[in-house]
């Protein structure tokens, strides 16, 4: 029991490495490109998940000075969206809307990761997790597609991004087998994968073009 405890700690390290890893280089790159790295659902999600299970109910010591981490390099990343994503955005919404529309995720995601919590029991907050994170990957694919170049994104956040959640994926598996969790793993892992291949195609092409 205990090396399982062991292990299953390592692998919630190794989660919270990669993803951290994965905000601090999509702040920076964000800053180097004067471009936002994160979609605006996943910014309101992944802050609004954060902050729940940071604050209002935390996991366990471990897991909330994880995610108060987290909290803090997403706090980051939200002020780059609203200012790089309104430059953006100038030609599609004027400011009042930017800034409505944003605000108005950021209070729906809450609320409705808020309701799910209680409606399911899930204190830990990891089917909510899970799914935002399959959402995620599914935005990061769209934002390429949107911008059709890389500014903001590179191929270590998507390598990253990627370990982050295989680790807690295995660790899950392995000592709670939940069937859900389960399936919404393998498909963010072919999601992710196709990521890092768009971006790896993308990355490959800028170079040849120098």
């Amino acid at each position: 029991m205990t090396n399982q405890i062991n292990w299953f700690l390592v692998l919630q390290l190794g989660m919270a490495l990669f993803w951290i890893l994965t905000y601090i280089l999509i702040i920076m790159r964000g800053f180097r490109d004067k471009a936002y790295g994160m979609p605006m659902v996943a910014i309101c999600a992944n802050i609004s998940w954060e902050f729940i299970f940071a604050f209002i109910y935390p996991i366990n010591d471990i897991q909330q000075k994880i995610t108060m981490i987290w909290f803090a390099l997403d706090s980051v990343i939200l002020m780059q969206y609203l200012i790089y994503g309104r430059k953006e955005f100038k030609k599609y919404l004027s400011k009042h809307l930017f800034y409505l529309s944003f605000f108005i995720t950021l209070g729906i995601s809450f609320y409705i990761i808020l309701m799910i919590t209680h409606e399911i029991n899930d204190f830990e907050g990891k089917y909510v997790a899970f799914s935002q994170n399959l959402m995620m990957s599914g935005l990061f694919i769209s934002l390429l597609f949107w911008r059709g170049n890389l500014k903001g994104q590179s191929l270590a956040i998507a390598i990253f991004k990627m370990l982050g959640t295989l680790c807690i994926s295995i660790g899950l598996y392995i000592y709670f087998q939940t069937s859900l969790i389960t399936i919404i793993s393998v498909a963010i892992l072919i999601y992710d994968w196709i990521y890092i291949g768009l971006v790896y195609k993308l990355n490959r092409k800028k170079s040849l073009l120098h």
